[in-house]
């Protein structure tokens, strides 16, 4: 599985709070029902500790700084994320501010298999399974994990978003 992610924290690495919020904002949607869809979504994640599996996640510096929210529960989605990051078996890379995009961000995808791209919308998820398709969402994945940081640079870069977030919500 290959996940690119331009606005938000994909939900396999998501925290209880962060996805309850995410399922929730802007919508009308009972918050009780928003705390049961977070506890199966963060019940599916086990899947990315099952042996045999590979990950490959893609994050913009975006991504990792736009918050549902206060900013205090972002701390722990760092904290998460520097965890996974961790995993032999998961490849996490966050591409900085500070480098130039390969592309323009548009949207996030999920490529399964290297045969079936998601895209998440606003309005539903669109499944793409056309080769020409796969391909340029599988270039544009890899154009982006080259310019993303990982292992202990991305762990640096995590501490000091996370500082960036531990200020805002002193403030």
């Amino acid at each position: 599985m290959a996940v690119f992610s331009s606005a938000m924290i994909p939900p396999l690495l998501q925290t209880a709070e962060y996805a309850r919020l995410a399922l929730s904002i802007g919508q009308d949607v009972d918050q009780d029902d928003a705390a049961k869809a977070a506890s199966v979504r963060v019940e599916s994640q086990a899947v990315v500790f099952e042996p045999g599996r590979k990950f490959a996640f893609v994050l913009t510096e975006g991504a990792v700084r736009t918050w549902p929210g206060s900013p205090s529960l972002m701390p722990a989605q760092l904290d998460r994320l520097a965890q996974v990051s961790t995993l032999p078996h998961v490849r996490l890379g966050v591409v900085p501010w500070s480098v130039e995009a390969p592309a323009f961000p548009l949207h996030g995808f999920t490529i399964y298999d290297g045969a079936v791209s998601v895209v998440e919308s606003l309005t539903g998820d669109l499944t793409l399974t056309e080769t020409g398709e796969i391909d340029t969402h599988m270039d544009v994945f890899e154009a982006f994990a080259a310019a993303a940081v990982y292992d202990d640079a991305l762990r640096d870069l995590l501490r000091r978003i996370g500082a960036d977030y531990r200020a805002l919500a002193s403030t």
